[in-house]
């Protein structure tokens, strides 16, 4: 019973515990042994606590056996990044600055979680504050790729993508800056998705790059990403950037799953040459699988698109050096040289040389120059004026059409160690990502098939426009359940590691 209910999506769980089929408790339990029995090979944990978890799932069957009305989720598991704060568990950030932290609060879309009765079963792993592709940038070591374990499980959210992946947990959080929910889920062949930006609370996120964080959901499917979606955004008062509008109807879209008379574009710019062969061709065979569903479908042209990523790694380095200031070993984390006859000078200096990692370092260096007098105009405010005409780029291409199309990576998962020497390797990963960044529209990520060189997952990326969440969920769920009926089942059971592992 353990085995089978690991295998199930987050709606068939929801079912089963409302029905009474099963309790909370034995679904929880089920994805403990799992984790028990995997996670010393994926590392998609930081830190689990099943004593909580399960007196989490306890409380919800109690609830539910007093009649008490609970959301569709209520009594479900999922696996929480490690960047929002939770004041039953350490917030770690990937950072070795915030080891063992336990904040005080809850983020926002923590509380959201408790409301709705989702069962926080443990932080996932993460790239040091969410910068990098590849979670090899965790202070606590590299999380691994359950289609093979020698590879990445993508970036920064890698820890979250590996635990759904290796059915860990059937739902869970991530953080999307750079592309950092839609790359790891395309290499780990599970849905992705990053909501518009001001759609989901930042509260007690803690900050990379405030223009560009967006918390969203990762699932197993579009209808379980959408369910997650829903549970935890919505205006939030406690955020400036918050949208003061309704969810868009993402559960509703993703039921729907139909794009007849649908208008698809082809971003011209997002493919072709530096994308790897296998996983060009599964994004055309996905682009004419929906022209075959009734979408029609044409080319686009983005040009500014080819700026995105230099603009990118100007304005989200200049917001982490401001950000990243308030880790100053003054007040919580890490303190290191405390020893009565250091300034406070050096003991920050000390702390924050040992307490930061390699590309956090990096980042703030060139953040702190971009912003520097004499350069600020030269660089943060040329990166501002590329993404104004990358928004523009969206605005003209949304004229033609609904949504458009990409591959969401140029290629597929990397081995562990291939590009830690090289950044700008590992910042190519998020090519075809980043516009929707800096822009701030929806976008998501839905599995497409299998690279012929090394049958790893491909993605495929839907975009639409700001509020228009619910877009990119109808044509992500039509494109699923196509490619399912072809395959006869999901992506993820063709996964040659761990997915026959006794749990």
């Amino acid at each position: 019973m353990s085995s089978e209910l690991t295998r199930r999506t987050a709606a068939e769980l929801a079912e089963l515990i409302a029905s009474g089929q099963v309790s909370a408790v034995e679904v929880t339990q089920a994805h403990l042994d799992r984790i028990a029995a995997v996670d010393g090979q994926v590392k998609a944990f930081l830190h689990v606590d099943a004593e909580t978890a399960l007196a989490q799932a306890r409380a919800v069957d109690e609830r539910r056996a007093a009649g008490e009305r609970l959301g569709p989720l209520a009594g479900v598991p999922v696996a929480h990044k490690d960047v929002f704060t939770t004041a039953d568990m350490p917030t770690t950030a990937g950072s070795k600055i915030l080891e063992g932290w336990r904040p005080p609060y809850d983020a926002t879309v923590t509380a959201r979680l408790r409301e709705a009765g989702l069962v926080i079963i443990g932080k996932t792993n993460l790239d040091e504050f969410a910068m990098g592709s590849s979670t090899e940038n965790s202070a606590f070591g590299p999380s691994h790729n359950p289609w093979d374990l020698s590879r990445v499980p993508g970036g920064s959210s890698g820890g979250s993508s590996a635990a759904v992946a290796a059915y860990e947990a059937p739902l869970a959080t991530g953080t999307d800056t750079g592309g950092s929910i839609r790359q790891p889920a395309a290499v780990t062949g599970i849905v992705g998705a990053k909501p518009t930006y001001g759609g989901s609370s930042r509260y007690g996120l803690i900050a990379f790059a405030s223009s560009l964080d967006t918390p969203g959901p990762f699932g197993r499917t579009v209808l379980d990403a959408a369910l997650l979606h829903e549970a935890f955004s919505g205006h939030d008062p406690l955020d400036s950037t918050s949208i003061d509008r309704p969810v868009p109807p993402v559960v509703e879209a993703a039921r729907r799953a139909d794009v007849a008379g649908l208008r698809v574009g082809v971003v011209k710019e997002l493919g072709g040459e530096g994308y790897q062969p296998g996983v060009q061709a599964r994004f055309n065979e996905a682009v004419e699988l929906l022209e075959s569903l009734g979408a029609k479908v044409a080319e686009v042209s983005c040009p500014h698109f080819t700026y995105a990523l230099p603009a990118y790694y100007l304005i989200a380095p200049s917001e982490c050096s401001s950000n990243l200031a308030r880790f100053d070993a003054m007040r919580y984390g890490l303190r290191v040289g405390d020893d009565g006859v250091r300034s406070a000078e050096e003991v920050m200096a000390l702390t924050r040389a040992q307490g930061f990692g390699a590309e956090v370092k990096r980042r703030i260096m060139l953040g702190t120059y971009a912003l520097s007098s004499g350069y600020y105009d030269a660089y943060y405010g040329k990166a501002q004026q590329v993404r104004t005409l990358i928004i523009r780029d969206f605005e003209a291409a949304f004229e033609q059409v609904d949504v458009l199309v990409s591959p969401t990576t140029p290629t597929t998962a990397f081995p562990i160690g291939d590009r830690v020497d090289d950044p700008m390797a590992m910042y190519l990963a998020d090519l075809a990502t980043i516009p929707s960044n800096l822009a701030g529209n929806a976008a998501i990520s839905v599995p497409c098939g299998l690279a012929d060189e090394d049958g790893l997952p491909v993605g495929l990326q839907v975009m639409a426009p700001p509020l228009a969440d619910d877009r990119v969920y109808r044509v992500a769920a039509a494109v699923e359940k196509a490619l399912q009926d072809r395959w006869g089942g999901p992506l993820l059971a063709k996964a040659p590691e761990l997915v026959e592992v006794d749990r």
